[in-house]
């Protein structure tokens, strides 16, 4: 069931990060507080768990990729259910549920553990091999 690559779902993490941050301008929302508010939050905490992750996108590697992944399934179940948890679902609710149901389904559908050539290759730092 695990289909997606760490090293693809990382660059996902940054564009659908962005996407999420820029959402309530370009898909025209931005009027409604509750709908960019929950927008950007969720875009924030994808781009920063990216920059924390330790796989090939990370760059501090600090966070394990199964609690990046546990996060996403809160994060994006959160996300999709915010227009009705909201009340802004009569004014917009796609852009939420779309954007919320993408995270939940690459969390499940996300390899746990990074490419094994990414294993050998990094050694944390204050780690001795």
């Amino acid at each position: 069931m695990r289909f997606i690559p760490t090293r693809f779902h990382g660059i996902l993490d940054y564009v659908v990060g962005l996407l999420l941050l820029a959402s309530p301008w370009l898909l025209g929302f931005s009027e409604i507080e509750a709908a960019t508010w929950a927008a950007i939050i969720a875009g924030a905490v994808v781009l920063l768990q990216a920059v924390v992750t330790d796989f090939e996108a990370g760059i501090l590697h600090k966070v394990p990729m199964g609690m990046h992944l546990l996060v996403d399934l809160v994060l994006g179940t959160a996300l999709a259910a915010s227009p009705w948890l909201l009340s802004f679902d009569g004014r917009t609710y796609l852009p939420h549920l779309i954007l919320g149901l993408y995270l939940l389904l690459a969390s499940l559908a996300t390899h746990r553990r990074p490419s094994r050539p990414y294993q050998r290759g990094y050694v944390r730092p204050g780690h001795v091999r």
